[in-house]
């Protein structure tokens, strides 16, 4: 199905006002979009929409108010790793544009590689290393994908994500997040080569949808949940099951500060 096509069809359910914040909702904040005052189209309507079948996520797209800001909540994402297609957001960022946002804010859950980024914890990303060596426009066929990356997360909604959350009592330190393809976990060896680059935090979404979100002209911050330490940095046993339970420890802390970024615009 064409955007235009998508368009209409959101703007037949939810109305045509236009959105101003997108947001992509990571492990644990599904509860978010069931707070917006708003109308909830499943994925599986929107022919072309990302499949998004990763257990733990809530693959619809939310149009309405939260906190008094007209957003578009994406319930779930596809990840590369589902299908091997690192352009799977496309359609859905595309689509974000078309119904007039400006600004999106991606969340997700990651791994820590910071012994002062423990577990339950959040971490602003200030930049990211595309560790998978996958680009979502590869194959794009004009100038615009020489993206420039140079301050691909937003300086200023960074500062009024801080603000946000220093008026929260929450901590939220910056760091470099890195993109790993999945679904295997990382071994030992990995995480030591990723923080020798200058990783912080390791995860397997978010970096193409930034790449893909730049190349639309949308301003970009993104922050990671913290549910483990990278393999090799605790004893923990890492799994999909134990980020599954423990990316609610953060997520509460992320919520709050989302809702206190949604009402300071």
């Amino acid at each position: 199905m064409a955007i235009s096509d998508l368009t209409s069809l959101v703007h037949s359910r939810a109305g045509s006002d236009p959105v101003s914040v997108g947001l992509i909702l990571g492990s644990g904040l599904g509860h978010l979009a069931g707070a917006v005052d708003g109308v909830a189209i499943p994925y599986a309507e929107m022919p072309g929409f990302p499949h998004a079948g990763v257990s733990g996520h809530n693959p619809n797209l939310v149009i309405g108010q939260l906190e008094g800001v007209r957003v578009a909540v994406f319930g779930a994402r596809e990840h590369y790793y589902e299908n091997g297609n690192p352009a799977a957001m496309r359609p859905a960022l595309e689509l974000l544009k078309s119904l007039g946002a400006t600004t999106l804010i991606a969340t997700n859950a990651a791994g820590s590689l910071r012994p002062d980024i423990p577990p339950g914890d959040l971490m602003l990303i200030s930049d990211h290393i595309n560790f998978s060596g996958r680009n979502p426009l590869i194959g794009e066929t004009t100038d615009a994908r020489f993206v420039p990356m140079g301050d691909a997360y937003d300086p200023t909604l960074r500062a009024a994500l801080q603000t946000a959350a220093r008026a929260e009592d929450v901590t939220l330190p910056e760091g470099v997040y890195t993109w790993y393809s999945g679904p295997s976990f990382e071994t030992p060896a990995e995480i030591r080569a990723i923080k020798i680059l200058g990783g912080d935090a390791v995860g397997m979404s978010t970096v193409p949808e930034v790449i893909l979100a730049r190349f639309l002209g949308l301003r970009v911050a993104a922050i990671s949940t913290i549910t483990n330490m990278a393999q090799g940095m605790s004893d923990e046993k890492i799994s999909h099951e134990h980020t599954k339970a423990m990316a609610p420890l953060g997520a509460a802390k992320l919520e709050r500060v989302l809702r206190r970024f949604l009402r300071d615009l």
